[in-house]
Parts: structure tokens; C-alpha cells; sequence
């Protein structure tokens, strides 16, 4: 990695795009600094406890929502868009037509993404608007001051959002990998130096926690290897084409795979349960909880509360398999094992020992339930364990744990790869010249 690192330094094009992108990480950093006017950041950040849907928001953040700056949206409405457009395309056909038409459809699509992610960030910052004004964090509430506080509040977080939307295509034009992705990686990065000073504040309050953070840290370092395997992991399927003579030159004859990654889902399964379990907490926003509940209808509330609290063992039962069933969902909608035998009968490709046709869809989609349920188990004791941990050991925080170690490796591991290219593309090219 270091030896790829400084080869690509070398390089003059490589360094500026490095640059650049850099450039646009400090941008995106000093914009989750400026704070939003008429917003109390001190009731924010009394907010963002108490595992409720704006903690996993102000985790993608960077800690910019209990700030309340600018970025505070970051990239989740332009997240939720791609999902749903995502979703859409194999719904409408038109969206699937556009996305079959190549680069040009991209770019359509590209676009309807834009406007959707546009629509469901006013949204949000609406939402945002009257939840901060609920829980006293809006300075002015009512008369002139107070509509004109939430409609400056209501629009920066909106530009804030379509802002970093504009930075991360920057990225993708100049700069070096995926520029949404890496933006997400930065804000990820960002809470880990307030992570480490909370370890030393522990052992400097109770010297035995020493031992708690060297064990946090193998723990850490454990995490890190098992994601890398598991992003590299993945099952083979062989694939040998049929030879045919055309005039004197024959074709064909070729031994290949098809290669199924046991991550192939990424860390979408996550979000979309993490987004699912945190609705009972961000009820308890608008709707609080009972003191003293009387009524069987209180007292429902209260236990409904307590079953998908973040220290309840049927919260992580539940998280772990929605999980399971979010990452068969993804995987389905992104594999057609029909449409791949179709494609190998068309190209005189197939299985060996296996018939063309249904036979091989069959035996295609036998090995994606069969990889798809090792991918959900990953995917699930890697996003519940730092969940186990914290009720094992409730004076640690693992917050850094899960989810966000497997996008920050994930993000590294793919920028890497977009580095060897470049260095492999460039290295070709003067080989030519």
C-alpha cells in the first residue's frame, strides 16, 4: 500500500489529483465548522444521545449535525436518493431503459438523482427544523424573527447538502476515486482523534481502564482484518467457452470465472436496518416518554421504548436479522441469475457440468443464497458486536465501531485499487509511447 502510495506521488497527474482531492476534503472539514445561525449548538447535542436515528446521522456527519453547521445533512439525502432511485429503476421501465442506454443514460439518471436527493433534503431540514425548535435548540420561535430563523435554517442546511454534493463530483471529475464516498470517509475519519481523547480522559479518571483500552484496540485491529477478508473474499464460478472455427482462425476455447464477492452488498444491508431500528427512538422525539405511565396505553409506550432500546438484547436479535433479510434483498435486486445463463448461452459460454438454460440458472442461484447468507452473518456480527461490547462494558464507547470501521476500510480498500489502476493505465501507456 505505502509502496503504491509513493509511486503514485511520483507521478505529476497523480499528485495533482491527490491534491485536489485533498483540497476538497479541507473545504468539505471548514464547511462542517461554520455554524448555522439561530441554533443553540449546546441543545444539539443533547440530541444526538441516546441511540436515536440523528446519533447515526451526526456518526455520518462528522459530528457536524450536534454542531449544527452548515454540512449538517452531509450526504445522507443524496444516500436516500440513490436508494430510491436505485430501487426505482427495476420498477419503472423507462429508469431501466435509461440505464441500459449507456454512459448518456447515466448521466440522466445522475441527474433525476440530483433532484430527488434536492426534494428530500428540504425535507429533512424541515424535519430538522421542527424537531431543534421542539427541543429548544432555535433561538427565535414565533413571530417575524421566528419564521424568518426558519426559513435561513431551512435553506442552508439545504444548499449545505446540495454543496456537498457539488464537492464530491468534483472529485469524480478531478479528483482521485469516488467523490461521495470519500466524502462520507472523511467525516467517518474526522470523529476518530475525540474517540482516541475520550480513551485517555478514561484511564486518566481510573488508571485500571488501561487494560479496557488495549483490548478496545485489538479489537480494532481484529475488525480491520476481518473486513479486509471479508471485502476480499469471494467465490469463483468457472466458465468455459465453446470453440468455432470461423474460415481458417478459430474462436472461443477460453477457461474464465465469474467472480461473486461475499460483500458484494457493501454496507447498504446496514444502513437500511440501522435506518429501521432507530424509527422507535426518533418517535420519542416528537412523542415523549411517560414519567410515571398509568395507562395500559402509556405503559405499551414505555415497553415498546424499552424493547428497541440500543441496550436490549432483542435490539441487536432484530438488527442482526433485518440485516440477513435487507442483504438478500440488495443482493437479488443486483443478480439475475436467469439473465446470466441467458447471456452464457448467447456467448457460447457455460458451467462445466452444468446444463445451459434453466439448469444453470438454478445452479447460479443456489450459490448466491449460499454466498449471500455467509455475506449477512459478516454483515451482522460486525455491526452488533460493538453493540454486545457496549453492554458488556457500558463505560466504553465503541461508536466507531461497525458500520463506520467497514466504510472507512472499504472506501481505503477501493481507493487503492483506483490508485494501482491509475499507476497500471499510466505505466501501459509509456510502454507504448
Amino acid at each position: 500500500m505505502f509502496q503504491t502510495m509513493r509511486n503514485a506521488w511520483k507521478n505529476l497527474d497523480l499528485r495533482k489529483k491527490i491534491l485536489y482531492t485533498l483540497l476538497i476534503l479541507i473545504i468539505y472539514r471548514l464547511g462542517c465548522s461554520i455554524p448555522v445561525p439561530y441554533l443553540e449548538a449546546s441543545a444539539l447535542s443533547e440530541m444526538m444521545s441516546g441511540g436515536n436515528i440523528f446519533s447515526y446521522l451526526d456518526l455520518m456527519s462528522g459530528g457536524a449535525l450536534s454542531k449544527g453547521t452548515i454540512f449538517s445533512l452531509s450526504i445522507q439525502p443524496y444516500i436516500n436518493a440513490s436508494i430510491i432511485v436505485q430501487l426505482l429503476t427495476y420498477a419503472i421501465p423507462a429508469l431501466e431503459n435509461l440505464q441500459k442506454e449507456g454512459e448518456e443514460g447515466r448521466k440522466k439518471i445522475q441527474k433525476i438523482t440530483s433532484f430527488v436527493a434536492l426534494a428530500i433534503s428540504l425535507v429533512m431540514s424541515y424535519a430538522y427544523y421542527l424537531t431543534m425548535r421542539n427541543m429548544g435548540a432555535v433561538t427565535y420561535t414565533s413571530g417575524f424573527e421566528g419564521t424568518f430563523a426558519a426559513v435561513v435554517i431551512i435553506t442552508v442546511f439545504t444548499a449545505g447538502s446540495s454543496l456537498i454534493v457539488w464537492l464530491g463530483n468534483l472529485i469524480n471529475e478531478n479528483g482521485l476515486g469516488n467523490g461521495i464516498s470519500i466524502i462520507l470517509f472523511a467525516g467517518i475519519v474526522a470523529r476518530g482523534p475525540s474517540e482516541i481523547l475520550e480513551m485517555f480522559e478514561l484511564v486518566e479518571s481510573d488508571k485500571k481502564y488501561i487494560f479496557l483500552d488495549i483490548l478496545v484496540i485489538i479489537i480494532y485491529i481484529l475488525m480491520i482484518t476481518f473486513i479486509v477478508l471479508m471485502n476480499e473474499a469471494e467465490r469463483r464460478i468457472p466458465i468455459q467457452y465453446a470453440k468455432r472455427v470461423v474460415g481458417r482462425k478459430q474462436y472461443g476455447g477460453q477457461n474464465t470465472h465469474i467472480p461473486i464477492k461475499i460483500a458484494m452488498s457493501g454496507v447498504m444491508p446496514i444502513i437500511f436496518a440501522m435506518a429501521f431500528m432507530s424509527i422507535p427512538q426518533t418517535i420519542e422525539l416528537f412523542v415523549s416518554r411517560p414519567t410515571n405511565p398509568e395507562t395500559t396505553l402509556q405503559k405499551f409506550y414505555v415497553g415498546f421504548l424499552n424493547f428497541f432500546s440500543t441496550s436490549s438484547v432483542w435490539y441487536a436479535i432484530i438488527y442482526f436479522i433485518l440485516i440477513i433479510a435487507f442483504n438478500y434483498f440488495y443482493v437479488s435486486m443486483q443478480y439475475n441469475p436467469v439473465e446470466i445463463a441467458n447471456n452464457l448461452r448467447q456467448n457460447n459460454g457455460g458451467i462445466p457440468g452444468i446444463r445451459p438454460g434453466k439448469p444453470t440458472s438454478d445452479f447460479i442461484q443456489r450459490v448466491l443464497s449460499k454466498i449471500t447468507l455467509i455475506g449477512a452473518v459478516c454483515l451482522g456480527v460486525i455491526a452488533i458486536f460493538p453493540i454486545l461490547f457496549n453492554m458488556a462494558v457500558p463505560a466504553m464507547n465503541m461508536s466507531m465501531g461497525g458500520t463506520s470501521i467497514l466504510i472507512v476500510v472499504s472506501v481505503a480498500l477501493e481507493t487503492m485499487r483506483t490508485l494501482e489502476s491509475q499507476l497500471m493505465m499510466r505505466h501501459h501507456k509509456g510502454f507504448l509511447e
